[in-house]
């Protein structure tokens, strides 16, 4: 068994073949896995590119699903494991694993010297990745740059990130603006739209009979799917949140499927809670990890989504699915017609759940356009590291004032 931050490489020196550009791709989570997936088919398919794909964070826990198996049974060759996870739930557990994911992070690098870093998001092993390769002198390539998220330290990181990156696939005109509002020179920043959006068109679905019988679901009346995160810019690491939102779903007559919470500082006492309400409501089910084919399943079938989850935001239009949005998390990122604000506290999350039942509201998302892209994320994401010029050009930076 490996100790907390150590590294494990599978082939740490392996020569690049021939003229291949080699792209690392990092992945720290199930959610992240599903964005960057077809990305990753793309780059294989590529005959420019190499893929050396480096796994992290939760793909490692075994409480959060041991889904690095996952990537393995896709067939995706995993090129470094990279452990960083404590057994913590505060900021100064965070802080560590940073720490750690920074100095796991350097020795893989510095093997095996990628010409080109590919990150997507705003999460702290991201961060660990980015600034080790920083002195490491190899370009980044960012995914979902330029975006606002208030509610969650994954805010000031991803502009961190930003500024530490070559290159900016921006999900949305609005986020490429904001990229150059950080003084990023134009000709670095791409509009790819969101992966997520290509994901829900190419990912294959589950049958909705294999998938009840899995999870013990009958999906036969009112259904809800839930996805609650801690909102990490508390302090105090308190969350009153998950509280208000499970005393609102006592109270409402419908069936109700929970995903894992991300690993992030207060994460496992919302988890503990949830436990709890799952084990004392008969009509409630707690999956640690679904996969992206039965998530698009349920995202097709429910009656709505509740949480604080950005797939809300940039998935769910695609289906046409109401969304009622608790807090601050995702405050200032771009949202369809389909999302439902409201505040966390139980009256506004049960006014919103009734909002998002009625069914002259979910007819009235009719025609509704996801406001993230058409879904060519990948062809636009790889295209662009294939031709994009090397060396200095790349890594010298400017800064554009206007």
């Amino acid at each position: 068994m490996l100790r907390q931050g150590t590294v494990r490489m599978d082939d740490p020196s392996r020569p690049t073949v021939g003229q291949l550009r080699r792209i690392a791709v990092v992945t720290g989570s199930r959610a992240d896995y599903g964005l960057l997936y077809w990305i990753l088919r793309t780059i294989q398919d590529s005959q420019g590119l190499e893929l050396d794909l480096l796994v992290t964070g939760t793909h490692l826990s075994p409480e959060f699903g041991l889904t690095v198996r996952d990537i393995e049974a896709d067939r995706f060759p995993v090129g470094a494991r990279i452990e960083v996870l404590l057994s913590s739930d505060s900021g100064v557990g965070t802080a560590k694993a940073m720490g750690l994911g920074l100095l796991g992070f350097t020795e893989v690098l510095a093997a095996h010297q990628p010409d080109i870093l590919l990150v997507l998001g705003d999460r702290f092993e991201t961060f660990a990745a980015v600034a080790a390769a920083m002195p490491l002198q190899i370009p980044v390539a960012h995914i979902h740059g330029g975006e606002q998220t208030h509610g969650v330290i994954d805010e000031l990181i991803r502009h961190a990130i930003t500024k530490m990156s070559h290159l900016h696939f921006a999900a949305a005109e609005a986020y490429a603006a904001r990229i150059l509002q950080m003084g990023e020179e134009p000709w670095r920043i791409v509009v790819s739209g969101a992966p997520g959006v290509e994901a829900i068109q190419r990912s294959p679905r589950v049958p909705l009979e294999e998938l009840c019988a899995r999870w013990g679901l009958s999906l036969e009346k009112t259904s809800l799917l839930v996805t609650y995160h801690p909102v990490t810019t508390d302090r105090e690491g308190t969350d009153p949140g998950i509280e208000e939102l499970l005393k609102a779903l006592e109270t409402v007559d419908a069936e109700v499927l929970f995903t894992y919470p991300n690993a992030d500082s207060g994460g496992r006492a919302v988890l503990e809670a949830i436990q709890a309400f799952v084990h004392s409501q008969t009509n409630s089910r707690l999956v640690v990890n679904l996969g992206q084919p039965a998530y698009f399943t349920l995202m097709a079938t429910v009656s709505a989504m509740v949480g604080n989850s950005s797939s809300g935001l940039l998935e769910a239009p695609s289906f046409k699915l109401p969304v009622v949005n608790i807090g601050d998390r995702q405050s200032g990122r771009l949202r369809a017609a389909n999302v439902i604000d409201v505040a966390p506290t139980v009256e506004d999350i049960l006014a919103g759940v009734q909002k998002a039942l009625d069914p002259a509201f979910r007819r009235g998302l009719a025609g509704l356009c996801n406001p993230y892209g058409t879904g060519e994320a990948s062809r636009i994401i790889v295209s662009t590291l294939e031709s994009v010029p090397l060396g200095a050009t790349l890594l010298r930076k400017g800064f554009v004032t206007r």
